[in-house]
């Protein structure tokens, strides 16, 4: 991603989403309420709990049995057997348990504590949760042919999530969908300022731009779950948000 002025701008106003709900109405409504249009290039940033909420991704514990292996688990982490019973459903593989703690391989490639479930912004008891969407970057292929269609301008769509980072404290928001927007860059071979040849210079322009629009959504009450960014070139060709994944053979930190 070259050098570039960029803009994000919060879409508030969007309602509490419901199983079903249209985002790209709900998005559309919320740019006519900013006095915004959209421009070719744009690029929706969108968190992965409204998506979720529409795509009827809750689930309520009282309806979840737990097996065996979860009831072993929860006694380890000290945590619901039933949320364990999820998190085993939702994973490939468990890769850290101490109490208080569970880290798994998501289905979708992902290392995150919990599957990716959670309760907050879920309306409801603490009986309720939220999982992750089946396919994020099918949910941002679908918002984006809605809102291309609502438009006539190419777009690009980013599903945020927020996670947390191996030896650093806090989260920050990464691109668990994509589309037109490029998730991998590799420079490596390019000149430097110098001329020398880039030996490892590896770009990440999804999860850098998810980063930032997290930054501008916000983590608690702010009920901002979409923002425009403006000037990151959005609309281009596919690539799945799991091209940054790094391959097992290379990964040395497990």
């Amino acid at each position: 991603m070259s050098a570039r002025a960029l803009s994000f701008t919060p879409l508030p106003g969007i309602p509490e989403v419901r199983a079903g709900d249209d985002l790209a109405a709900l998005i559309a409504a919320a740019l006519e309420r900013a006095g915004l249009a959209l421009a070719a290039g744009d690029v929706l940033a969108v968190t992965q709990k409204i998506v979720s909420k529409a795509e009827g991704r809750l689930r309520r514990l009282a309806e979840v049995t737990p097996s065996p292996r979860a009831v072993e688990l929860a006694a380890a982490t000290r945590k619901d057997p039933r949320l364990v019973e999820l998190i085993l459903a939702e994973s490939s593989a468990v890769v850290r348990t101490q109490p208080d703690v569970l880290i798994t391989e998501h289905r979708l490639g992902m290392v995150l504590a919990n599957a990716g479930i959670d309760r907050s912004n879920v309306a409801g008891d603490e009986d309720v949760v939220l999982l992750l969407p089946l396919d994020p970057d099918a949910s941002a292929r679908r918002l984006r042919v809605a809102l291309e269609a609502a438009s006539g301008v190419p777009l690009g769509v980013l599903v945020t999530d927020s996670v947390g980072r191996a030896w650093r404290r806090g989260t920050v928001g990464l691109a668990i969908g994509t589309t037109g927007v490029p998730p991998f860059e590799d420079l490596r071979g390019r000149p430097d300022r110098a001329g020398r040849a880039l030996q490892v210079s590896e770009i990440a322009p999804a999860d850098s731009l998810a980063a930032a629009a997290v930054l501008v959504m916000g983590e608690a009450a702010e009920a901002t779950p979409a923002v425009l960014i403006r000037g990151a070139a959005g609309g281009g060709t596919d690539a799945p948000a799991a091209t940054v994944l790094r391959p097992r053979a290379g990964d040395l930190f497990r």
